[in-house]
């Protein structure tokens, strides 16, 4: 029998279709498509993101945190025309350090003071931004400056680490706040400057803090509410009370003293991690110990477990399961924080799935990471700490390395490391790891106490072991090899894994330049401190085009697709520890977003001329004693923000390049925060007005004699005169 109702079924299905066929597609750039193509970011998608190189959804593109792109339109034939896409001024001269995340080009990054941004990589065009209102009185508390690495994005939404300790998520298409936890304890000295990362729906953050006295520790938290999951710390605590977890007690039996505990102990995880989804293992690096000195931090010795170390953890309940400590009972700030990349390589005919990591103490480790065993280490930046390795991966110790007998000592690497936190690449073609070295040497020496306050950032209890007495006696190395002291420069290095030997290397200028990205074509990509972005051919360091972007670069470049045409991203913004007390620029230009792509022909901004604020004329009448105590203020309070007096502005102002003004205002500026937004913390009863008057005094000086053409060594000769005659006035009142 014939279905008399087929005809309305019929017509039915026809109406919809036409309708289906008349709706408006989604507008890339809309909320709509930004909920979207962010909501699908999900575990399974981070761990696939191999399979979605158009996009770069985590800190290192990937779990592997390789930073390695096989996107293949730009090549080494036609990266000579590679032009800009478009460019956007940020508004900030703070330094822009973030890795930027880009999903169906839509792109994030977080700056100074956790601002973050969202922009439409087709257009240049911001979509939104959001500010974080951070507690500005942090700022005394804060290690070691404003800036920001980067965001985790998972399901619909970014997760942004905060200067005041907090943990941020906010909405991916609208750019409002979803929820904020508080990660630190409440008034302590902690802040956070690292990116997130995800793992099995939990968001993992660690924090900085150890110069200053903090107990570190690592924190994850439900991506959807921000409950905290677990907690792993990193040193152990109080031993009058239980252990947080089994292995503390094991780790406690390798410290001595009850100092550690009562400071902190240290330990933070500022930065590295990485996780293996086969293995279900999450890596984390960790931070220096409190006090530097381990005289002082654990008298008697010890290897003071995990500091300076590599810890695999349980991404589900965040459980010990493996450590390999790179520097036994740290003594230097040899963090272990650095970048860490995981690879499956052949070595000595079978394959191994590794960990590789240089962190600061100059050395360049190769480990198993299913189970933490030692494969190979060698030096990749000149180092005198050591005499070498022995087969299980000890470090064997130097002679007068610890620094004991009152003199200084200079050691390499020094306190910046051979390698900090500008990420490493690894290019799976080449087999090569490309690493942003830097060589210095500095003088290390044993201060009078744990809190010595009148040592090198003593005002603010800062546990640093760092010399400030120009009349100390000093050993130096006598090696022709060996960084001279006082001077700074830095290397790119491309070494093999496999043979722990350099392939090649290039010189650099300066000592802090950008992270890396290396590609399937041949492609090495790196910003430095000259201002140049520079794309090398990886395979011999050969330059293939060379950009001047204006203002010196620490931040690291990405590459990604926008509807299927290849672009290179990096953000440009002078800034950071070491960039406040260097610069290779004659002028620091606004930060700003670059972006580049084949046949870009986009206009460039401007590039001002070259500009610096003149040494101030003031004057005073100050005895020498007094000038001297002025130094001894400086190296308290001002020196870890503030370049040498005369040697130009760089991300933070010269002192002695302050206006009239400025000085007319130093009560307020710099006792009561009158600039605390900019970052200037208030120093107000931490600081006398007899040693306020002294810095002044100091500087004036200082704007005398190097305006007058004085040589800086002599320079630097007449102030340890004047801080010896300080010291001993001091000595004679007490």
């Amino acid at each position: 029998m014939k279905n008399k109702f087929l005809p309305f079924w019929g017509l039915l299905c026809l109406v919809a279709l036409f309708t289906y066929c008349q709706e408006e597609p989604i507008i890339k750039g809309s909320a709509e498509h930004i909920a979207k193509v962010t909501g699908d970011i999900s575990d399974a998608t981070l761990i696939g993101a191999d399979a979605r190189q158009g996009d770069w959804m985590s800190y290192g593109r990937n779990y592997q945190e390789d930073r390695y792109s096989t996107l293949n339109q730009i090549t080494k034939e036609n990266v000579k025309e590679l032009g800009l896409a478009w460019a956007e001024e940020l508004g900030t001269k703070r330094g822009l350090q973030a890795t930027p995340l880009v999903v169906d080009g839509i792109m994030y990054f977080s700056g100074p003071f956790n601002k973050v941004w969202a922009y439409d990589a087709r257009t240049g065009k911001e979509i939104w931004q959001f500010i974080h209102d951070y507690n500005t009185d942090s700022n005394v508390d804060l290690c070691c400056g404003f800036s920001n690495r980067g965001l985790a994005i998972y399901k619909g939404d970014l997760f942004m680490g905060t200067l005041d300790g907090k943990l941020v998520s906010i909405d991916a298409a609208t750019g409002k706040k979803n929820w904020e936890v508080l990660t630190i304890p409440p008034d302590e000295t902690y802040s956070i400057t690292g990116a997130p990362r995800i793992a099995k729906g939990k968001v993992i953050i660690g924090n900085g803090g150890a110069e200053l006295g903090a107990r570190g520790y690592v924190t994850a938290y439900d991506a959807a509410t921000g409950k905290q999951e677990w907690r792993f710390y990193t040193v152990p605590g109080d031993p009058s009370k239980p252990y947080e977890h089994p292995d503390l007690e094991a780790a406690a039996k390798t410290w001595n003293g009850d100092e550690y505990w009562k400071q902190g102990g240290g330990g933070t995880v500022w930065d590295a991690m990485a996780y293996d989804p086969d293995l279900n293992l999450f890596y984390i690096g960790v931070g220096n110990g409190a006090h530097w000195n381990r005289e002082f931090r654990s008298p008697g010795g010890g290897d003071n477990l995990y500091l300076s170390s590599i810890v695999a953890l349980n991404p589900d309940d965040g459980s010990y399961v493996w450590h390999y400590q790179t520097t036994p009972g740290d003594s230097w700030d040899y963090t272990a924080t650095q970048h860490i990349i995981l690879a499956d390589m052949e070595i000595d005919g079978k394959e191994r799935k590794v960990l590789m990591q240089a962190p600061k103490n100059g050395y360049f480790y190769v480990l198993d990471r299913t189970n933490g065993q030692f494969i190979s280490a060698d030096n990749f930046v000149y180092q005198n700490w050591t005499t070498g390795m022995d087969e299980n991966g000890r470090p064997i110790e130097a002679e007068g390395a610890r620094y004991l007998d009152g003199q200084v000592h200079w050691i390499a690497p020094s306190t910046h490391g051979g390698h900090n936190w500008p990420p490493m690449t690894y290019n799976h073609k080449t087999g090569l790891v490309y690493i942003p070295t830097a060589k210095e040497s500095q003088g290390f020496v044993q201060t009078a106490s744990a809190n010595d306050p009148n040592a090198l950032g003593g005002g603010f209890d800062a546990n640093v072991s760092l010399n400030n007495k120009l009349y100390m006696p000093n050993v130096f190395d006598p090696n022709p090899n060996a960084p001279v002291p006082n001077t700074t420069s830095g290397r790119l290095v491309a070494w093999n894994p496999k043979t722990q030997k350099e392939v090649w290397g290039i010189d650099q200028v300066g000592i802090y330049n950008g992270g890396l990205l290396s590609t399937s074509t041949g492609l090495l990509m790196q910003g430095d401190a000259t201002g140049m972005f520079t794309i090398r051919d990886a395979d011999d360091g050969k330059v293939l085009k060379q950009i001047d972007l204006r203002s010196g670069i620490v931040g690291s470049p990405i590459t990604y697709l926008v509807d299927g045409e290849q672009y290179i991203s990096i953000l440009v913004g002078w800034g950071g520890y070491l960039a406040k007390l260097h610069k290779h620029v004659p002028r620091i230009h606004p930060g700003t977003m670059y972006t580049f792509k084949l046949g870009g022909a986009a206009e460039h901004p401007e590039k001002m001329p070259a500009f610096e604020q003149p040494l101030t004329a003031l004057r005073d009448n100050a005895t020498p004693a007094h000038i001297g105590n002025g130094w001894n203020v400086f190296t308290r309070f001002c020196i870890s923000c503030h370049p040498m007096p005369g040697a130009g502005h760089s991300s933070t102002p010269d002192l002695a390049r302050s206006t009239d003004q400025v000085f007319e205002n130093y009560d307020e500026i710099v006792l009561n925060g009158a600039l605390a937004k900019q970052g200037m913390p208030a120093l107000k009863g931490m600081i006398t007005d007899q040693e306020l008057t002294d810095l002044k005094s100091f500087i004036f000086y200082s704007s005398k004699v190097l305006g007058s053409g004085m040589d800086p060594n002599e320079y630097l000769t007449n102030v340890a005169g004047m801080q010896y005659m300080a010291d001993q006035e001091m000595a004679v009142k007490n």
